[in-house]
């Protein structure tokens, strides 16, 4: 590289007076590897021109050529393309972007560093150098391959400072007084050489002339001095006088420091007494409160109340280091303990006999809510009890042991008194429910001992959730005469060996508003308690307990764990947990009973599951929006899946019974008992879920249901054998698409649809084999005419074949005269009318739809006469119009 740059630096540079100071070898980028010369340049005439010139080889390569130069100034960003890793790239931005790779990264970052040098040293515009190392712009140009071939022109580069604008004015006005500065430089420097002797010696002379002042001055030095020393003998003594003050002073200060020291002890030592006295010294009043105080009236629960509390502020004061080891305050705390400790329990023992006293009153009431079916008030209770709710959080900061011994006694007090009175209200409830029958109704209103009335409840309802009425004793549905169908017993409602005709729409309304009270009145009792648990036992004020219960105990020993079938006991570790074993500890007894009450409801009539279904749905919604975790919301929701499951075999029987249904060989069919009685149902299901959460429920139903019945119908027209099968599907499939049509079920549009068309598909089948051929001869007459034709014979002249001649045809027609036609279609009436039943009423729909058919074949018949024998004058002997009065004449006279 360096016999390249002398020989650039002598071919190409020096004829033009430039001096080559950096050279990098470079190819463009993306393109042939071709290979050029980058040059930094500096012209060496001033003002000083900077170049960045392209040199190549020629093409016979045997000398360098100048091929394009751009000044720096239009230079204006370097990229550097990466400044962390080595990359041989760099792009040169004048009027457009060059983009080179260097034949090295070392090269490309000598250039790059002698470009950033040149600019800050010549051009006021910066160039924009992006990509490069910050190091590498601090840098010197490195000496060695890059050294100019002039010897040291680099090197003058970076040592020469050009002259500001005062020094080159000077320099101008000292040669335009020599006009021989220029053409002869020795005798300008000659000359410049014996002025500055002469301005030597008349600097000299000045000094030497100064000489007397000089012995001035020394002489005024000399008196300052003497000066100085008098002051400092003066100074002296006055410190000698000072010293026996300072003496004084600091004994002084010594004494003030031990005062001052003392009194800040004595300060201090008030301030912790006060502090001591302050915060462990409980008033005299609060200490009788707390011995003595009266638990029973509400004046002594507040004192009680305020003794407590400050009680516990002087416990839980923050003592300061060192008070624990004075005897004093471990006196007092010691008496704290023993105040503390006798309050507890002594309002442990009151508050448990609270709660036998309150139960005791709350018995006396159950007698009056025995036979109405509500359930005891326990506002009295609760509005009493919350008196000491603030003495409850005390005893449960305080003495977590007597707390957790006063909830475990709650539990057990309440889970009895509440399991009598929820048994005596579920009770009452089941004999409502038994005595909505026509013949039970006397039950509803007398009251009953508790064994008659669990034995009689027991007989009926059997075990929880569980249908007794077994499918085998079902009666089969049979296909009775439309005259007497309406009085069989519906087997859609002859569940539970109870028969369609001892229930009514009063009856099940009925009930219904009964299951709806039961729930209304479980709902605020679980509610109340639950709100009272919490703010009695102070279950809300954070979010988990500081204590966890070491003793898990069975459900039933009474304690706050889960079940003992739950699993491996756990220990409660939030206060949410602790209300929700409350309650089911509390309330034990209300998911048992709300099964066997529905497992009564669902034997007195099957149906009732979707009253329940309803109820339950919505009382559960609305219990998780107030809480989906409680008890209430999980128990409801327990009984919700009871439901549910009797909902569905409700469904399933009734799909079963109609899989098992018999018609009569002897009787026409008529309308389907389980068609009508999915009507029945569906009537039904919608006013009770109109606006129900649960509806998805009742519309998977209903498709099971509705493809059921589908599906039936077939099978029972295909197995027909009195009634054709067309009339069996067209009337059942009739009387679904006006049920549905009516109902307006969103759910079963698509079986709607194809209801009416498997209606209209057999209907219009069921006319056409009804009808058949009522001018037999005629029609095997003009069937030979179209065979003709249809052999290639012109319509025109089908009246010259012998078989086929007008003679023929009139003969034909001759044979069915107006009386014979009437007296074909009113046989045909009376076959139509044996098939079809009253009930759905569709004797004149298919009777117009025949007539329709009737015309048509008719015009069929004109039209082939028209076209065959024209001009011949033969027509039928009779008319459209007499077809029309034939029909009418019969319809009515039926």
């Amino acid at each position: 590289m360096t016999a390249i740059k002398h020989a650039l630096q002598r071919d190409i540079f020096t004829p033009n007076d430039e001096r080559l100071l950096s050279i990098v070898n470079v190819c463009k980028a993306g393109k042939k590897k071709r290979n050029c010369f980058l040059c930094a340049t500096v012209t060496t005439e001033r003002p000083v021109q900077v170049n960045v010139v392209k040199v190549k080889k020629s093409d016979k390569g045997d000398f360098y050529k100048r091929q394009t130069a751009w000044a720096l100034r239009d230079l204006a960003v370097v990229d550097a393309k990466d400044a962390v890793k080595e990359n041989p790239e760099f792009d040169l931005h004048f009027d457009k972007v060059y983009k080179w790779v260097a034949s090295s990264t070392t090269e490309k970052n000598t250039f790059i560093s002698c470009i950033w040098k040149l600019n800050q040293r010549y051009l006021r515009k910066k160039i924009d150098f992006i990509n490069v190392s910050a190091q590498l712009l601090e840098e010197s140009v490195p000496s060695g391959e890059n050294q100019s071939v002039t010897g040291g022109d680099e090197e003058a580069v970076d040592e020469y400072q050009e002259l500001n604008a005062r020094e080159e004015q000077d320099i101008e006005i000292m040669m335009e007084g020599c006009e021989y500065a220029i053409s002869n430089a020795e005798a300008f420097a000659e000359k410049l050489s014996r002025e500055l002797q002469v301005l030597d010696g008349a600097n000299i002379q000045s000094i030497m002339a100064s000489e007397k002042q000089v012995n001035i001055l020394m002489t005024l030095l000399d008196e300052a001095l003497k000066e100085v020393d008098q002051i400092e003998l003066k100074l002296s003594s006055y410190e000698e006088m000072l010293q026996s003050v300072k003496e004084q002073m600091d004994q002084i200060s010594e004494s003030n420091h031990l005062i001052h020291l003392s009194n800040t002890n004595n300060v201090k030592l008030l301030s912790e007494i006060e502090f001591l006295v302050n915060h462990m010294d409980l008033a005299k009043g609060h200490i009788k409160a707390l011995q003595e105080g009266d638990l029973a009236s509400s004046r002594g629960i507040e004192a009680c109340t305020n003794a407590a509390d400050a009680l516990l502020q002087c416990m839980n004061v923050a003592l300061r280091p060192g008070h624990d080891m004075l005897y004093a305050v471990k006196q007092q705390q010691q008496r704290f303990s023993d105040l503390r400790e006798q309050f507890a329990r002594r309002l442990a023992s009151h508050l448990n006999n609270v709660f036998v006293q309150q139960g005791h009153d709350q018995s006396s009431t159950l007698a009056q809510h025995s036979i109405e079916l509500t359930l005891p008030n326990h506002h009295p209770f609760h509005r009493d009890l919350l008196r000491y709710a603030k003495l409850m959080e005390w005893l449960k900061s305080t003495d977590y042991g007597k707390y957790e011994g006063l909830t475990k006694n709650y539990m057990d007090y309440l889970s009895r008194l509440y399991e009598r009175e929820i048994k005596d209200f579920f009770e009452v409830a089941k004999i409502k429910m038994t005595g909505t029958t026509k013949e039970g109704k006397k039950f509803a209103t007398l009251p009953r001992k508790e064994s008659a009335v669990k034995q009689e409840t027991e007989s009926l309802h059997g075990s929880s959730g569980k249908l007794t009425g077994s499918t085998s004793s079902l009666n089969k549905l049979s296909v009775q005469s439309s005259g007497n169908r309406r009085s069989q017993s519906s087997s859609l409602l002859d569940m539970g060996n109870m028969s369609a005709s001892d229930l009514d729409v009063a009856d099940r309304t009925k009930f219904d508003k009964i299951f709806e009270q039961v729930l209304s009145e479980l709902e605020p009792l679980c509610l109340a308690e639950q709100d009272f648990i919490s703010k009695f036992f102070k279950l809300q004020q954070h979010q988990s307990m500081g204590t966890t219960m070491n003793e898990v105990e069975e459900m039933d020993g009474g304690t706050l764990s889960r079940p003992h079938n739950s699993g491996v006991p756990q220990a409660i570790s939030s206060e949410k947990d602790m209300i929700r074993q409350m309650m089911i500890k509390i309330f034990r007894s209300i998911e048992p009973e709300l099964n066997n009450l529905i497992a009564l409801g669902d034997k007195i009539d099957s149906f009732n599951s979707l009253y329940m279904l309803v109820k339950m749905s919505h009382h559960v919604w609305t219990a998780q929006n107030v809480d989906p975790a409680s008890f209430l919301s999980t128990t409801l929701g327990n009984v919700l899946v009871t439901v549910k499951r009797n909902f569905d075999k409700c469904i399933s029987n009734q799909i079963k019974q109609m899989e098992e249904v018999k018609i009569s060989k002897k009787s026409k069919v008529g309308i389907l008992t389980f068609v009508a009685e999915f009507e029945e149902f569906a009537a039904l299901a919608e006013s009770i879920f109109k606006n129900a959460e649960r509806r998805g429920d009742l519309d998977k139903a209903y498709i099971k249901l509705i493809r059921s019945v589908f599906i039936n119908v077939e099978k029972v027209a295909n197995e027909s054998q009195k009634t054709p099968r067309d009339v069996v599907m067209m009337e059942n499939f009739h009387h679904i698409f006006a049920t549905l049509s009516r109902l307006k079920i969103s759910c079963l549009e698509a079986e709607k649809k194809e209801a009416k068309q498997k209606y209209t598909d057999h209907l219009q089948s069921y006319v056409i084999y009804s009808l058949g051929q009522p001018l037999e001869k005629l029609n095997h007459f003009f069937e030979g005419v179209e065979a003709r034709v249809a052999q290639g014979i012109r319509e025109e002249e089908v009246s010259y074949q012998l078989a086929f001649n007008k003679q023929e045809l009139r003969k034909v027609i001759k044979e069915y005269p107006g009386k014979e036609v009437k007296k074909g279609l009113d046989n045909l009436y009376k076959k139509v009318d044996k098939h079809l039943c009253e009930e759905e009423n569709l004797l004149q729909v298919v009777w117009h739809s025949m007539q329709d058919e009737f015309i048509r074949q008719y015009k069929h018949f004109e039209g082939l006469i028209a076209r065959c024998y024209p001009g011949s004058g033969v027509t039928m002997e009779f008319t459209i119009q007499d077809i029309l009065d034939y029909c009418s004449s019969i319809a009515q006279s039926h």
